[in-house]
């Protein structure tokens, strides 16, 4: 407790040109486990996010001019500074986000991944030489970095989903000005303390706390920023898209999902529940990837609900620093509310409460229990709009054909996932699903070597993967005349 005072009496700030900023604006952070504040930021303003981008701009032509080689190796510096660090960021996660301490672990594990992955992948950002249609030319095509960097990141993995945007940026020779999450900036601090550690050029990174707004607003107005990349919810995303169209701004968006989960009858039923249970649960619910409907062929229907339900009140619901915890609490108080109302909705159109179903008793901080809704009607709220919370609704379907209509009956495409052994239908549906990912016996396909990103409403563009680094680069063609 005497860390969590100390961190309350001296706010922590932003980190501008080199130096940290800390003004008199000052918020709490809230630890979600207890509902109680046990640190402060302080917020920047309108004219130091000006000075952030300006740094970055003025950083932009000499962080460019080094090879992909020595910007990797700056890469690789903040991954090994993660590393020394990962037990006490994963618990300021915890702290902040709510997850469970395990979790967390990963989550910084996975952030180090991605930033050795691009810090080689930089090396790979080839041109070519095009072969000539006339005698005296030649041709070829070069690949640039786009300019500077507008980063914003969400607080369900306030770490590696900050992470997945820096570390490409960077590779590709842009600076980056990150705005994290107001409710989970402390891991972004941390991200900070390692990028200064490593000694990146000033400039070249920076780190903004304070109002979404109108720092996005900053972004999108901005003539020195060239790009936005930014993950959260598709109402957001669209705003977005509505203030780039006045300078064309290009954008990278990762928005909202509706996963479905189809379990088919020559499943492994062993491996659906366990592989269910992780795309549910994991992170609470709080994920765009979580599994947010879940179907299961009726001849297998009764055996796989059964088996679920007893593996999700196996479950252990607490704090995510208690040894053992699978679920931690949600963000807030209002996230409780909204899964309250979403499980309240789902029963009063004729779903069963199997379990769960009520915040945890005698806990004072943003609990509820998993719960799982059998026969879930499809027009439930739940069934139409992303659940971030561990509400797992279950309906039946009987042939592939209405398997694949069901999880295709979205405005949403992140990703889905398919429990089959039946290999003709793997090949099936990673032709016919329409979602930006698709888990096959696997609750957590995401790895930095593959392009992750959504179609339809989740958004435009992909993150890892090479693809990861396209996104940060401009495509120039060059003539040579004169031979």
């Amino acid at each position: 407790m005497s860390e969590q005072t100390q961190s309350l009496d001296k706010p922590r700030g932003s980190y501008v040109n080199g130096r940290w900023v800390v003004t008199d604006t000052v918020v709490e952070v809230i630890n979600p486990a207890t509902g109680k504040p046990f640190a402060q930021v302080s917020e920047v303003s309108l004219s130091q996010v000006q000075e952030a981008l300006e740094g970055a701009h003025r950083a932009l032509p000499a962080w460019r001019a080094l090879t992909a080689k020595v910007r990797g190796s700056f890469l690789h510096r903040i991954a090994d500074q993660l590393a020394q660090r990962r037990d006490e960021i994963a618990r300021t996660i915890t702290l902040e986000n709510g997850k469970p301490l395990a979790q967390s672990r990963g989550e910084v594990a996975m952030a180090e991944d991605h930033l050795h992955w691009f810090a080689e992948e930089g090396r790979r950002a080839h041109g070519r030489i095009m072969p000539h249609q006339t005698d005296s030319k030649r041709n070829m095509v070069v690949r640039t970095p786009i300019g500077v960097v507008g980063a914003i990141s969400p607080w369900n993995f306030p770490l590696v989903l900050a992470v997945r945007k820096v570390a490409p940026a960077l590779a590709a020779g842009c600076p980056v000005v990150l705005k994290p999450s107001a409710q989970t900036p402390l891991c972004a601090i941390a991200l900070a303390e390692c990028v200064q550690a490593a000694e990146l050029p000033s400039g070249v990174f920076h780190l903004v706390i304070g109002n979404a707004r109108a720092i996005s607003a900053e972004f999108l107005h901005n003539p020195v920023c060239r790009k936005i990349t930014f993950t959260g919810s598709t109402r957001v995303g669209r705003e977005l898209v509505a203030g780039a169209a006045q300078s064309l701004k290009p954008l990278s968006l990762e928005l909202g999902g509706l996963a479905p989960v189809l379990v088919f009858e020559d499943c492994d039923l062993d491996v659906a529940v366990r592989e269910t249970l992780v795309a549910k649960f994991r992170n609470t619910g709080q994920s765009c990837v979580a599994a947010n409907r879940i179907y299961v062929q009726r001849s297998i229907h009764d055996k796989f609900v059964a088996r679920f339900v007893e593996g999700t009140k196996k479950l252990k619901t607490c704090s995510g620093l208690e040894p053992g915890a699978d679920i931690g609490p949600l963000i807030s108080r209002e996230a409780v509310q909204a899964a309250l109302s979403q499980i309240e909705d789902t029963l009063s159109r004729g779903g069963k409460l199997l379990c769960g179903g009520k915040p945890l008793a005698g806990a004072d901080g943003f609990f509820l229990e998993p719960t799982v809704i059998g026969d879930a009607p499809h027009d439930a709220v739940c069934m139409q709009q992303e659940t971030f919370a561990p509400i797992a609704p279950i309906a039946c379907f009987d042939t592939e054909a209405e398997a694949v209509e069901l999880a295709n009956r979205s405005e949403y495409g992140l990703s889905a996932y398919a429990m089959t052994r039946d290999v003709t239908r793997i090949f099936r549906l990673a032709e016919q699903i329409e979602a930006g990912t698709l888990g096959i016996n696997d609750g957590a396909p995401t790895s930095s070597q593959c392009p992750f990103g959504g179609v339809k409403q989740s958004g435009w563009g992909r993150e890892l993967g090479s693809e990861g680094l396209d996104a940060f680069l401009e495509t120039k063609h060059v003539s040579l005349g004169g031979f």
